[in-house]
This record gives structure tokens, sequence and C-alpha cells, in this order.
């Protein structure tokens, strides 16, 4: 069940989601550097995060599942947000470089689809990143905030949901090691949680980040041929497919004249 637009538009503006929004965006950035001239697009609730791309893409949308309602985006400009059905995108084939899936596969109700659309929407080469609940971390296990809500994953089940739908996972990281908690000293001390945990590889982060590319074709393995050994055959006195006379068939018979 996709989740109210509200409800994530004050999470993001609280302290709390302030600096998840940092926290993850500084991954993204890392591995989006510099997307002058491309298409970007953001499915789920991608405003915060699109922010920063917007100045240097050629066109940025934020497209909001129908489930979850949408927000005017961005704020004094011309809007590039709409509301649409996650498995009918509005968009032709192959016209988006970069697509990122936040606050959308956890709670979409067919994920195949989603990702089906997000496969055919981009182009030839483009990367999506994914930002998705870990089902291992605290934050999944605590309705508190947007990212305790849905189906979270492992990095395991998100790569195979990712390698079905035709992409092809790049790179893997986690973000959110710190406790989903208010406090300001916590607040204080997340980039410090965050580069402790990054530099281990501590399980329990709160959220997932991959980042994959699409797939023009699924590889076929070659089938072995397996060698067969053939029946070994009797030779007999009566052709195939004849019966003996007595046992209800019949038999060739010579010319008639030669018949008694």
């Amino acid at each position: 069940m996709a989740q109210d637009v509200v409800d994530l538009r004050n999470f993001y503006a609280s302290p709390l989601g302030g600096v998840a929004h940092r926290l993850i965006l500084r991954n993204l950035r890392q591995r989006w550097d510099n997307c002058t001239g491309m298409s970007v697009l953001g499915l789920g609730y991608g405003p915060p995060y699109l922010e920063v791309f917007r100045p240097e893409a050629l066109r940025s949308l934020a497209f909001m599942p129908a489930g979850q309602g949408v927000v005017r985006w961005p704020a004094g400009l011309p809007s590039a947000a709409a509301l649409v059905e996650t498995s009918l995108l509005p968009l032709p084939d192959s016209c988006i470089d970069r697509l990122l899936l936040v606050h959308a596969l956890e709670t979409a109700e067919h994920p195949q689809h989603m990702l089906a659309e997000a496969w055919r929407v981009l182009t030839p080469g483009g990367r999506m990143i994914v930002v998705a609940p870990n089902r291992r971390g605290v934050w999944a296990r605590l309705d508190t905030t947007p990212f305790g809500n849905g189906q979270p994953f492992s990095r395991g089940q998100l790569r195979d949901l990712l390698r079905e739908a035709l992409f092809l996972p790049l790179h893997a990281t986690e973000a959110l090691y710190m406790p989903p908690v208010s406090r300001a000293w916590m607040l204080r001390a997340a980039p410090a949680f965050e580069r402790f945990g990054a530099r281990l590889g501590l399980p329990g982060a709160g959220v997932l980040i991959v980042e994959a590319t699409k797939q023009l074709y699924r590889p076929v393995g070659v089938a072995r041929a397996v060698p067969q050994r053939l029946p070994q055959l009797q030779p007999g006195l009566v052709p195939a497919g004849r019966l003996r006379r007595g046992e209800g068939g019949e038999i060739d018979c010579p010319p008639r004249n030669a018949c008694g």
C-alpha cells in the first residue's frame, strides 16, 4: 500500500528526515556526479533528491503513484510533477537517462510491473538507482518513518528482483546506520555513525542503495546434448505391424492364382 504524500513531505521537513535525506543523497551524488544534458526521472517520492540534479539536467520529472498522491514540484517554477500509474508510465520508450526509485518499490502492489516500465522508459545503457528499506535494519522494524512501511528487502532479494526484470546490478551500498531517533545529540552524531558503519561494513543499515543498468538481452545457456542409447533391435519373421493368422488379424496373401 502506497504511503500518503503528506506524511512523506512532513517526514523530510523534520530534523530526522533532513538528516536521512543528506546521508542518502551523499551516496546518490557519488554515483551520479554529473547529469548534464540528461533526462532524470524520480518515481515514488523523489523531490527531495531530484532538487540537486535539476539545475544541470536537461529535464527532470517527478512521477508519484496514484495511491500516494502528488505535490507540486519544483516550488515557484512550472510543475514537473505528475500523478501516474506506475505500471503504465506516460512516457515513450527509451527516453530517460537516469531513473531514481525511492519510496516506491517496497509499497508497489506489483514490483515486477513497475520495474518492467522502468526498463521500458530507460535508454540503452541508462542507469537506475533503487533506494529500499533494508530488512536487517532498525528503520524497517519501526513504522515511525516512511522506511518502516511496505516490504523491506535483503541485498540478495533486491539483486534477484532486478535481474529478473533485465537489469544488471552495478553497485550496491547501504546508508542510515544511525537509529531512527530524533534526539538532537543523535542527529549531530549521524555523520560519525555513517562513517563508522560504512568503513567496517556493519550490518543493519536502514536502507539499501543499488545502482543497475538496463540490460538489452537475457543470456541464454547452451544446452548440452545428452547421448541416448538406442534400443536393441531383434530380427523377426513377421513384418512389423502384421498379426499372425488366428489372432484376429490378417497377413498378406500371395497372388490369387496361388491361393488355395
